[in-house]
């Protein structure tokens, strides 16, 4: 072997092992992404919407007001409690639904609720709430009664609410103002990347 055939060899090795590192960060970053939800809980506990019957001020975001009154409550627990109580007493549960495993590996637990509140806006509220974790999952209200599967699911309209703020734990999500929550037969956890279905919740009228 020559020396520029040995040179060539030995440059030729540096960069395809300089490739393969550079390949492998993304690669090994996006494995991490997709697989490290399985293994990692998120739990919230979020208290029932304390800005039900408060106006929205303008230049504030209804979560603003939410996230105002809340520290207020925890500054003062004993002078939240009646308004916490007057808050929960006006607002009316439309629709409510308890979750169901998506399948074997998927599973869910818990009620979903929609609420009227005081003020009219409407709010979807989980309690008691648990589901197997995961990437990129979203909270969806789908047309769909209960459906058994994606083909079912994307067969009917639904509309993506946010992302899923914890697998475990009691949390809000608020409806849009241009949504009929009537129009609406079930809660959806969604994977995103892989269109997989978590867990459903079927929406019936509250008793």
């Amino acid at each position: 072997m020559t020396i520029l055939n040995w040179f060539i060899k030995t440059r030729t090795r540096k960069i395809l092992t300089a490739l393969a590192v550079i390949l492998a960060i993304p690669a090994l970053w996006l494995a991490w992404w997709l697989g490290s939800p399985l293994l990692i809980n998120r739990s919230v506990d979020e208290q029932f919407p304390m800005s039900s019957s408060a106006e929205v001020p303008a230049g504030f975001t209804r979560q603003e007001v939410e996230d105002t009154m809340a520290g207020m409550a925890k500054i003062d627990d004993d002078a939240m409690a009646e308004p916490m109580t007057e808050t929960m007493e006006s607002a009316q549960a439309l629709l409510t639904g308890n979750f169901r495993d998506a399948d074997s590996f998927h599973r869910g637990s818990g009620t979903a609720t929609v609420y009227r509140l005081g003020n009219g806006a409407h709010v979807l509220r989980f309690e008691d709430f648990r589901v197997i974790n995961g990437p990129d999952l979203r909270v969806m209200l789908s047309g769909a009664p209960d459906p058994k599967g994606r083909g079912e699911f994307r067969s009917h309209e639904s509309v993506e609410l946010a992302p899923l703020k914890g697998n475990i734990g009691n949390q809000n999500y608020e409806i849009p103002a241009d949504l009929n929550p009537s129009d609406y037969r079930s809660v959806v956890i969604y994977c995103k990347p892989f269109q997989v279905l978590f867990s459903v919740a079927p929406l019936n009228e509250a008793s």
